[in-house]
């Protein structure tokens, strides 16, 4: 198999529902994304074109996450949120950096990457330089 990779950097803040500790509380990140794509090379010799992975990957992290707050749609203070600010992103997952990549591995990149040919295989995502997790097919 051969693998191409971009990474992007986006700010976010969530709060971990049921979390033992500091990161119960709402925070954020200066969050680095990595994507690696696999797939077939075209008659160029690439996987994608790194363009393509920005348009498609790096701009809907933009569009969706980039200066937003994530939260859990269960989440006992999701409501409250809501009231304080229409552009809280209310997420069908507590949004842990592990439950972040694999939303992103299985729900949004076969959207974003239809038609391509490629598949999003890995999704790692840094919330400080020391500590990120990764989610691979």
């Amino acid at each position: 198999m051969i693998t191409c990779t971009r990474y992007h950097d986006i700010s976010c803040g969530h709060r971990v529902y049921g979390h033992e500790g500091k990161c119960a509380h709402l925070h954020g990140h200066n969050y680095r994304i990595t994507f690696t794509c696999a797939g077939d090379r075209d008659d160029v010799g690439r996987v994608i074109d790194f363009s393509v992975i920005k348009a498609r990957l790096c701009e809907w992290l933009e569009e969706n996450y980039d200066h937003r707050f994530l939260i859990w749609e269960k989440d006992p203070i999701a409501e409250d949120l809501r009231r304080l600010d229409p552009a809280v992103v209310f997420v069908p997952f507590n949004p842990t950096a592990e439950n972040i990549a694999e939303h992103l591995v299985r729900v949004v990149a076969p959207k974003q990457l239809e038609g391509t040919g490629v598949t999003l295989v890995r999704c790692e995502v840094e919330e400080t330089r020391k500590c990120s997790a990764a989610f691979s097919l």
